[in-house]
């Protein structure tokens, strides 16, 4: 299983989708998210490994 945060919510998937598989199965926008695994930015190409933690990131900007 792959564990995937995202603020204050924590929950489980299958390993072997893609990130932005997982992004979109928790019904947030792909372009305004980053994700990171051991603290490591990845891109949404990447699939997901058994074990892995996923932590997924609010993009800010401003100006």
């Amino acid at each position: 299983m792959v564990k995937v945060i995202y603020r204050d919510k924590t929950w489980e998937i299958k390993a072997g989708s893609t990130v932005r598989h997982v992004i979109e199965q928790a019904d947030l926008n792909p372009e305004s998210i980053l994700a990171l695994r051991d603290g490591k930015l990845i891109n949404e190409a990447t699939l997901t490994e058994e074990g892995d933690v996923i932590k997924l990131v609010s993009v800010v900007s401003g100006g």
